[in-house]
């Protein structure tokens, strides 16, 4: 199934789709996965074997902020016929309306790694942006540990985020997995404070997982930019 191609910035009133989302963080120097935006499943099996397997399949509009519930994302798929497959059940698992919304399926490296962060941003109206450092993954609901700075803010107070984490000692050497790069941590930290200064219009950026590989380097896997409504038309 072949799917057009409609996406621009300004099309979403409300927030951007991962894909655009995620240029955004790598404008700013947030590493973030190798993926590709295909629309059809002979470009995304092109998409796949120039990314290299396994790969990762997600369906991507702004209207989808919770992929894996509503069944649109495939983990780990090792080989072009995977692949093929992948993409028919994505697209037969999203809705009518969201479909029509869709800029396309996300070809992803598979980042692999027990370790995950999640960085966000929120904008009060006492303080402006703020930026958020917490346990990541499906964990992040269930244990509260999180730490928050008001933008901006230099490196220094960046480390301070990170040693106030109850979850610290998972970001060195774990479980033979080389310790968490935390500069570049504290370098995402500090771009996302940047982000919320250079837009005021953005309201909320919600990077989950921020993934900590073998190696300790660490990749922005998924992420959401949400604008204010005031802000949209």
């Amino acid at each position: 199934m072949q799917l057009s191609k409609q996406s621009e910035i300004e099309s979403s009133p409300r927030a951007l789709s991962e894909y655009e989302s995620k240029k955004l963080l790598a404008d700013y120097g947030i590493p973030v996965t190798d993926e590709v935006l295909v629309h059809s499943p002979d470009q995304a099996v092109a998409a796949s074997n120039k990314i290299g397997f396994p790969v990762v399949l997600k369906a991507c509009s702004p209207e989808l902020m919770h992929k894996s519930e509503a069944g649109c994302i495939e983990l780990s798929l090792p080989s072009d016929d995977d692949v093929i497959k992948a993409y028919d059940r994505i697209l037969s698992s999203v809705s009518g309306s969201i479909f029509g919304e869709l800029e396309g399926i996300l070809v992803q490296e598979m980042i692999s790694g027990a370790r995950e962060l999640v960085l966000g941003l929120t904008r009060e109206p006492q303080f402006g942006p703020c930026v958020m450092l917490g346990l990541g993954g499906v964990m992040t609901e269930i244990f509260n540990d999180t730490v928050f700075r008001v933008a901006p803010f230099d490196q220094v107070e960046a480390e301070d985020m990170v040693s106030e984490l109850k979850c610290r000692a998972m970001l060195d050497e774990f479980r033979g997995e080389r310790p968490a790069d935390v500069n570049t941590i504290c370098q995402c930290l500090i771009s996302l404070g940047r982000i919320g200064q250079d837009h005021p219009d953005i309201s909320e950026i919600d990077i989950n997982p921020l993934k900590i590989d073998k190696d300790g380097r660490v990749t922005a896997v998924d992420s959401l930019v949400v604008f204010s409504s005031e802000n949209r038309s």
